[in-house]
């Protein structure tokens, strides 16, 4: 079976959405929402590949430096094998344009299994909903700060 090897990320922006693309028509799995990215060159690294994608899908400038590795997934499907690490990043330049004819829309966390996705991208969903709970408890744990008085 072939393995097939790709990268994404969850485009966080200051409010907390997520930026998911929807595959256009023509490609496998067409009308699916994902993470942007796309696959691994021969010679790149994970990160590397996802700079150079995202600029090509998206007309942004990620910086390595800014990709945290969140989780990866790890897929058959009938006719090859995905495995796909997925980052997260909350800055770059520019504005996300769907470059390739795909749809964008910024997505709350907590409503990501409302879109429909490859078979793939649902323990990522998970793992980025569980990372943001992670956040919002570890916040809610921090005392608040106060002034002597």
């Amino acid at each position: 079976m072939k393995l097939v090897l790709v990268v994404a990320v969850a485009l966080i922006n200051p409010e907390g959405r997520v930026l998911l693309a929807q595959r256009p028509e023509g490609k496998a799995m067409a009308g699916l929402w994902e993470f942007p990215g796309g696959k691994i060159e021969a010679g790149e690294t994970p990160e590397q590949a996802l700079v150079r994608e995202i600029e090509e899908e998206l007309s942004i400038r990620l910086e390595e430096s800014d990709l945290q590795p969140i989780q990866f997934a790890s897929h058959t499907y009938e006719s090859f094998h995905l495995l796909m690490p997925l980052y997260i990043c909350t800055s770059w330049e520019g504005e996300p344009r769907g470059c390739e004819g795909q749809a964008l829309e910024w997505a709350e966390i907590d409503c990501l299994f409302d879109y429909a996705a490859p078979e793939a991208d649902l323990p990522l969903f998970q793992a980025l909903k569980d990372w943001r709970r992670q956040g919002l408890s570890h916040e809610q744990a921090q005392p608040e700060e106060t002034t002597p008085g």
